[in-house]
């Protein structure tokens, strides 16, 4: 057994609560990390949110751990003791989609990443008075000193690199950049509007910039964001409230090529297909309850998908994304504002109100 200071959510509408807890050891394929720091995503609202059933509290949360291996597993190969490591979603590795190399399509990516147990329906977690605790959030749970993660979720790194910037690479960043880089691979002298610019949208934005994108649009209700677009490789902003929003977004384009949603509001979606052109693609990646409608005729001659995590494989994207920003073309650590994980509820509420980017927490 190891004992972690973690921080535990045990009522949706409550902060974070500090605990010590105490973690099994690694299984086949599992191996125990000494988290340095992990970023802090909106999708961790969701596990907080209480829509994942009264059975998933009090559980661990986090997702974005860069940390170091402590101890492995039976059969563990690819990492050992003392690798550094980013900490991704986690995925079978045996289903059609894992073995063609498109773990984002996983037959159980849900199961394995939004459940919060092992794939055998486990909590491995217990707190002070011996009672489980859901530590299995995306494969990792990583909101706490150690977490217990998988062969099939860890990234190895070099470890000449900072860990305290590397833990957003694992979801956020890697959700904005692949969604440009892999799943629209969109080219040179192309076009793109990016609704919603926190630390997803400005990583597609910073990956459109890369690619070569000569009309990069930041469409957002925050003035901030909107000027910290431009800065990242916007070529023009739009306020998300204005009443000709479409219109301000086509301007005299005739439609853009592709288009990025990181809202997940319903009518937000919808007008991601009301400034394309055609053909043009929108893709959705925004976590949220809501859903949107269109006529069928606004699908004319364009296409609409929805993408976890940037349609990457981790081990090949991250060390790709790491590269870039080592040669000055990836800045993703601008976005990156450091708490205590005693600060962790502040973090949380900047996130929400917009005053933090991408808060990223550091482990004592």
């Amino acid at each position: 057994m190891t004992t972690s200071l973690s921080a535990v959510i045990r009522d949706p509408a409550a902060p974070y609560s500090i605990e010590v807890v105490e973690l099994g050891a690694p299984g086949p394929g599992e191996a125990l990390v000494r988290v340095v720091a992990t970023g802090f995503c909106h999708t961790d609202l969701i596990g907080r949110s209480g829509l994942l059933g009264e059975q998933f509290l009090p559980a661990i949360l986090g997702h974005e751990g860069a940390g170091i291996v402590e101890q492995t597993g039976p059969g563990v190969t690819s990492v050992e003791v003392g690798d550094h490591v980013v900490l991704s979603f986690d995925s079978c590795g045996a289903c059609p989609s894992c073995v063609s190399g498109h773990p984002t399509d996983c037959a159980a990516f849900e199961a394995r990443n939004l459940m919060g147990l092992t794939p055998d329906g486990r909590r491995t977690a217990r707190d002070a008075d011996g009672n489980p605790v859901t530590n299995r959030w995306f494969g990792q749970s990583s909101f706490g000193q150690y977490a217990l993660a998988t062969e099939r979720n860890m990234v190895k790194v070099s470890k000449d690199v900072p860990l305290q910037k590397l833990g957003p690479l694992g979801c956020g960043v890697q959700t904005g950049a692949g969604a440009v880089l892999n799943e629209m691979r969109l080219s040179a002298g192309q076009s793109i509007a990016v609704f919603g610019v926190g630390a997803v949208g400005l990583s597609a934005i910073m990956a459109a910039k890369l690619s070569g994108a000569v009309d990069i649009v930041a469409v957002d209700l925050n003035a901030e964001r909107r000027a910290l677009a431009l800065e990242l490789g916007a070529t023009r902003v739009v306020d998300g409230a204005a009443e000709d929003l479409v219109a301000q977004v086509v301007a005299d384009t005739g439609g853009l090529d592709f288009s990025f949603d990181t809202t997940g509001v319903g009518a937000v979606m919808a007008n991601t297909l009301r400034v394309l052109r055609r053909p043009g693609r929108s893709v959705l990646v925004g976590s949220g309850m809501d859903a949107f409608s269109v006529h069928p005729s606004e699908l004319t001659g364009k296409h609409v998908t929805f993408c976890h995590e940037g349609a990457a494989v981790p081990q090949i994207f991250i060390p790709r994304l790491i590269d870039l920003w080592r040669n000055g073309l990836f800045p993703f650590d601008t976005m990156i504002t450091e708490y205590d994980l005693a600060d962790i509820s502040k973090a949380e509420a900047d996130a929400v109100a917009g005053t933090a980017v991408k808060p990223v927490i550091i482990m004592p």
